[in-house]
């Protein structure tokens, strides 16, 4: 991922808050033959790992060489900026159209889980994580036993251990404030708030 450095975060905890609040990831892996996979994933970052689920019929999975190198790409908010918000338009006309948006990119070695325990404690710590703040919260063991054992053996986990991160807010740090203002502007137009918070930080 390019990254200017006017646009990079290295705040970790940051990043690590924003896969968070996303808990969803694209996991990106080359087979043998080179040629690229990617599956949109239900994630939890722990400690160094990001640990995940395939469902078995997914065969992305089966062409993940051990401890080859994945990707995870994690998008937030994203919007356009049209050159009508800019105050150098009227100025010099000198601009152009852009798009804004946060990312966070973690690569390091993939491997593959198919070991029930595991896959059950991946499981239930991924419902955990969207059940717990829920009126009336739902967990695994609500489930009866022998239709969990069958849905367990209907996925295949995955885990990448995190060696490098990316973090990026694009949100127009590049131009003047009277062009932030403009932009700014223009997503409150539009109803966009989370955007236009994020020009007003240039954060995450």
């Amino acid at each position: 991922m390019y990254v200017p450095h006017f646009n990079r975060i290295d705040d970790l905890t940051a990043a690590r808050a924003f896969v968070h609040a996303a808990s969803v990831g694209t996991l990106v892996t080359a087979g043998a033959d080179g040629a690229p996979d990617a599956t949109l994933l239900p994630i939890l970052w722990e400690g160094d790992r990001i640990i995940a689920h395939f469902a078995r019929a997914n065969e992305h999975w089966k062409r993940i060489a051990e401890g080859s190198t994945g990707l995870v790409v994690v998008y937030g908010p994203e919007a356009y900026v049209t050159p009508s918000w800019y105050a150098a338009k009227a100025e010099h006309g000198k601009v152009v159209p852009t798009w804004n948006y946060s990312a966070v990119q973690l690569r390091g070695p993939v491997s593959v889980h198919d070991d029930v325990d595991w896959l059950r404690n991946t499981v239930t710590r991924l419902t955990d994580r969207h059940e717990v703040d829920r009126g009336h919260p739902w967990a695994v063991t609500d489930a009866p036993e022998k239709y969990v054992a069958g849905q367990l053996r209907a996925i295949v986990g995955v885990e990448l251990v995190v060696e490098q991160v990316d973090a990026k807010a694009k949100w127009s740090q590049n131009r003047s404030d009277a062009d932030r203002a403009g932009v700014v502007a223009g997503y409150d137009a539009e109803g966009r708030e989370d955007a236009a918070q994020r020009v007003r930080s240039g954060q995450l």
